[in-house]
């Protein structure tokens, strides 16, 4: 299989680097996660200069057309800087859902505002106590005077505080763990009887608690066929999966980088300790884990764009699982290369570690994707 970018690809991962290394340095980085909001309105512009909000849709609907590959190019870059700004919720995911369910008019409406960066979106999908499991869905959707009164809790939606829009699973017919059933719908973030408690993650980004007590939304707030939601949201997810691989990738590989360079330059018994051959080899590990993870994450890509659910689930589950032990695996060794320092607030590279580890869990850790991946060959 041909994984070489495309020269357009290899032109957007050169402007990328260059623009988080000189626009995202860690000091910038570390005051915009204390900040109010938690990331950089200026910066999310910027973004839209760049046409990166609008990169995966249509260009009849502001966008550019482009694959997943290209959202892989984004997000490693991201990773690089451990980005704040919220593109996995709004543009990856949310920006997904509208891509592949949304009707005519709610593509014309809301995915341009999400390229020239003006809408921010969160999708509300898992709920307290449901672990990883996509159909397991408590929140109902009853049918009222030709709309929907929408009840329930979601829990840890993703860059739910920025969200000027949500988009909501809910129970439309069924018990809370059937496949069927299932709708979506887009919810103001601010309508009545919305309430939510945003908070910092141990990673310095933001998600938050959402109840929805009573809210009311029209007919047209309806994302997708009704009781039907689930192949669509677990597309967003497979594609949030690959996006979040990718962005695994580019902070494993500022942490090689910045563990080599730190063995050459920490001293002991009068020399470099790279000099010593177990470092070196536990060096040599380290970049072997990368490279591999690197492999699995141009699998993941390639597949997720795919027609065939199965084939696709199979080759994201595979990257998830073994991104995850490696990126594990990674952190863990750069923080004690780095001795004592590794650990500290001061240094990037336990900022670095605490985003692989919640990269891992998000989605579904490395032992729950092993599972999935290992059920997937026992079905065929």
């Amino acid at each position: 299989m041909d994984f070489n970018l495309s020269e357009e690809q290899t032109v957007l991962q050169d402007n990328l680097r260059r623009f988080i290394s000189k626009e995202y340095p860690f000091e910038h980085r570390r005051q915009l996660a204390r900040s109010e909001e938690g990331f950089s309105r200026d910066t999310w512009r910027q973004f839209a200069d760049l046409g990166l909000l609008g990169l995966p849709f249509p260009e009849a609907y502001g966008g550019m057309s482009g694959k997943a590959v290209d959202t892989m190019i984004v997000m490693e870059a991201f990773g690089r800087g451990l980005v704040l700004e919220p593109y996995l919720a709004t543009v990856v995911l949310c920006g997904g859902l509208l891509r592949d369910a949304g009707n005519d008019t709610q593509k014309e409406t809301l995915l341009p505002a999400i390229a020239g960066g003006g809408l921010m979106l969160a999708l509300a999908h898992y709920e307290p106590g449901t672990r990883y499991a996509l159909n397991h869905i408590a929140t109902t959707a009853k049918a009222n005077d030709g709309g929907w009164a929408i009840d329930g809790a979601k829990s840890v939606v993703l860059s739910g505080p920025a969200a000027d829009k949500l988009i909501v699973a809910a129970r439309t017919s069924g018990g809370p763990r059937e496949n069927a059933g299932i709708s979506l719908f887009i919810v103001e973030r601010n309508a009545a009887g919305v309430s939510v408690r945003g908070y910092p993650t141990q990673d310095g980004l933001r998600a938050a608690e959402i109840t929805l007590t009573g809210v009311r939304v029209n007919g047209d707030a309806l994302l997708g066929a009704k009781d039907q939601a689930r192949p669509a949201i677990e597309r967003a997810i497979d594609h949030g999966i690959t996006a979040l691989c990718a962005e695994a990738v580019g902070i494993m590989d500022t942490l090689n980088k910045a563990t080599l360079e730190y063995l050459k330059t920490r001293t002991q018994f009068g020399v470099p300790i790279g000099r010593f051959q177990a470092l070196q080899h536990r060096m040599a590990d380290m970049l072997i884990a990368s490279e591999q993870a690197r492999s699995m994450m141009y699998l993941a890509s390639v597949k997720v764009d795919s027609p065939d659910a199965a084939e696709r689930r199979r080759a994201v589950s595979a990257a998830k699982s073994y991104v995850g032990q490696a990126a594990r695996y990674v952190g863990q060794e750069a923080v004690q290369l780095h001795g004592g320092m590794g650990v500290t607030d001061e240094l990037n590279v336990s900022h670095y570690f605490k985003r692989l580890t919640m990269l891992n869990a998000t989605f579904g850790d490395a032992d729950y994707h092993l599972g999935m991946f290992s059920d997937t060959l026992l079905a065929v």
